[in-house]
């Protein structure tokens, strides 16, 4: 587990070397639109072949499952990549966002790694092996309630999500805690969440390249992990809570008759 966290690190600092650089000089920026609100670049398609190739030269017959290219090759052994996790951050000159990328085996992730180029900020976690931001053991925050919190969101921006329920969730949950950020980066607010920066992280959306890194680092650092009815995270979950486990109890108690 331990070698493919090193090579997980290896690729997001090759990519986010890449992606910093072009963050500098950005009229090597070509945007496009996937979909309503939702955008890709030739540096988030760069950046997600530099992580590949880095990957392959170590791994060739692993499978990859990447944001912008898909499903590639059949193996149990899965990495799940987000090459520029906050696009809009990044196209916008917001020095906000990450590159994220998890190993899967057989459904379960073994190693997990979240890099912040700009800070230069690696937060990384193997199964059993404790989460780390540069190699220094993190853990989550201690607080027991909402009501002494800070928790991070993130809006329903896709034409087909319900504005109306993400509404009806805020509306409980924000005059319980000290105050709600939203960053726009899902992996970011995740590992903040395991580093004890934000006591807990919610939104509704996800695709799974957003989350699968950032959900074993906050269990790794002694987090609590579920869909936003409490039950356990799969895959497929259509949202998410992660917190420390006295904020992700009381969220939970505060929302259980929406």
């Amino acid at each position: 587990m331990n070698a493919y966290k090193n090579i997980a690190v290896r690729a997001a600092e090759r990519a986010g070397n890449f992606v910093a650089k072009a963050f500098a000089n950005r009229d090597r920026i070509i945007a496009q639109s996937k979909g309503p609100n939702d955008f890709v670049s030739n540096i988030d398609e760069q950046a997600e072949q530099i992580i590949i190739d880095t990957i392959k030269h170590s791994y060739p017959d692993h499978a990859i499952l990447a944001e912008e290219s898909g499903q590639h090759g059949d193996s149990d052994t899965v990495w799940v990549i987000d090459p520029i996790d906050g696009t809009t951050n990044f196209l916008m000159g917001i020095p906000h966002f990450a590159i994220s990328i998890a190993v899967r085996q057989k459904g379960k992730t073994l190693a997990a790694v979240i890099y912040d180029p700009i800070k230069d900020e690696v937060f990384s976690a193997s199964n059993g092996g404790g989460a780390q931001l540069n190699n220094t053991r993190i853990r989550v925050s201690d607080k027991k309630k909402l009501d002494n919190s800070v928790l991070a969101t993130g809006f329903p921006f896709r034409s087909n999500q319900d504005l109306g329920e993400y509404l009806r969730y805020f509306e409980t949950i924000f005059p319980l805690c000290i105050d709600m950020r939203r960053a726009g980066a899902a992996s970011l607010d995740l590992a903040y969440v395991a580093a004890g920066r934000l006591d807990g992280f919610w939104e509704f959306g996800l695709s799974e390249w957003d989350t699968a890194a950032g959900i074993l680092i906050v269990k790794e650092a002694g987090g609590f992990v579920g869909d936003i009815k409490g039950s356990p995270f799969q895959e497929k979950s259509k949202s998410i809570l992660a917190a420390n486990p006295g904020v992700f109890k009381h969220f939970m108690k505060s929302v259980k008759d929406l």
